[in-house]
């Protein structure tokens, strides 16, 4: 089978880009991918970053210590970009203006304003395949939720609650790092960092909140830095937001949305559960290979019926469908969805990738989170259409 060979570079080689070369290193386990990656370069201000992919990947011909060195290099065709909220406005310009086709990280910019910016590359580039890392839609029980949408089967939607939960941070020993600090994550704290992973497949149903009542949680407000000492905790740890969906001819519902890095018990938890007049559904990582879902017609018995769900995602693999799907999995099945648009303009299946609209979409939630927390008031997103 003829693939197309995508060459890669790596701009931060911390955990994300460790997961991109792990994902690489397998891409033998999908079946019948017309493309494939190849990560050729790699840049980080780290030596011992870089020396992980100089001795684990043996495809990385070149390392660099200036990201601008590799947007230079012809041999380059798509980035992978894993930095701080602070750099993503600059870092992501850069790249979509040099040509090369960008797979970010979430929120895509600090704030707003640097959202909008990037924004501003990617509608003067639209030779440039621009998306946005979020990995979670691709298990296969969310990829199910999401073609019950698309086959209209919930009929009126009731209520929807997403979220992501995660409780690494309830150590109050962790030491500080720079999501706790506004300038180099920014004032939306556990939203920018996990927002999009909860808003990726509402936005993509059209379920956008006309109105935020947001209630934002610190809940250490300090950390021991490297050397021990105590340093103050700028950034929020819990966002709790209650919207409401529009949703048309169908009327309005209730759209629960929570962002938790201090979450009793969770290791990293992403859900959702959907309830309509005609079918109801739901599905947590917490038990990623089951399904629950409650078809009901008038006058019927309203019976949950819960399901293993096969290794089946958006791209097939070799792997049988008895087994057990997991976060590296997810992780390569949206590496497919990119390449396979890179290579062919479109994804051979329905999900693709979390687009850069989509993101921006996610900054006008969370600033108005932002303001409705300082407010106490609801408030509805500057939605510009």
């Amino acid at each position: 089978m003829n693939r197309k060979v995508i060459r890669f570079g790596v701009i931060g080689c911390g955990l994300m880009g460790k997961e991109f070369a792990s994902a690489v290193s397998r891409w033998c386990h999908l079946a019948d991918m017309g493309a494939q990656p190849v990560i050729t370069a790699v840049c980080d201000a780290s030596p011992a970053a870089l020396q992980w992919f100089t001795d684990h990947v043996p495809s990385v011909k070149y390392a660099y210590a200036d990201y601008r060195e590799m947007l230079s290099n012809p041999e380059i065709e798509a980035i992978y970009c894993a930095v701080p909220h602070n750099l993503h406005e600059r870092i992501y310009i850069d790249i979509i203006e040099s040509g090369k086709h960008l797979l970010g990280e979430k929120p895509f910019g600090i704030d707003i304003e640097a959202n909008r910016a990037i924004m501003e590359a990617v509608k003067r580039n639209p030779h440039v395949l621009v998306r946005c890392s979020s990995e979670f839609p691709f298990f296969p029980g969310a990829y199910q939720l999401a073609e019950w949408v698309r086959e209209e089967r919930f009929g009126k939607i009731i209520q929807v609650e997403a979220g992501f939960w995660h409780s690494s941070d309830l150590d109050r020993n962790k030491p500080i790092n720079w999501k706790r600090k506004i300038a180099t994550n920014g004032e939306y704290g556990c939203m920018g960092d996990l927002g999009l992973h909860v808003l990726h497949l509402p936005l993509r149903f059209g379920w956008r909140p006309s109105n935020v009542r947001s209630l934002l949680n610190k809940v250490y407000d300090q950390r021991p830095d490297s050397q021990g000492r105590m340093t103050d905790c700028e950034t929020w740890d819990n966002a709790t937001l209650a919207c409401e969906v529009n949703s048309g001819e169908s009327g309005s519902f209730p759209m629960l949305l929570s962002m938790k890095r201090i979450a009793p018990g969770h290791a990293n938890t992403w859900f959702l559960s959907i309830q309509g007049t005609d079918f109801s559904a739901e599905f947590s990582t917490k038990d990623p290979k089951r399904v629950a879902s409650m078809p009901y017609t008038s006058g019927g018995a309203q019976a949950w019926h819960v399901a293993d769900v096969p290794y089946k995602s958006a791209y097939d693999t070799i792997t049988g469908g008895i087994f057990e799907f997991g976060f590296s999995d997810s992780i390569m099945q949206m590496w497919a969805a990119f390449c396979d648009e890179i290579a062919h303009g479109k994804t051979s299946q329905p999900l693709y990738c979390a687009t850069p609209e989509e993101a921006a979409d996610s900054h006008l939630v969370f600033t108005a989170a932002l303001e409705s927390n300082r407010t106490g008031r609801t408030v509805a997103p500057a939605w510009g259409d």
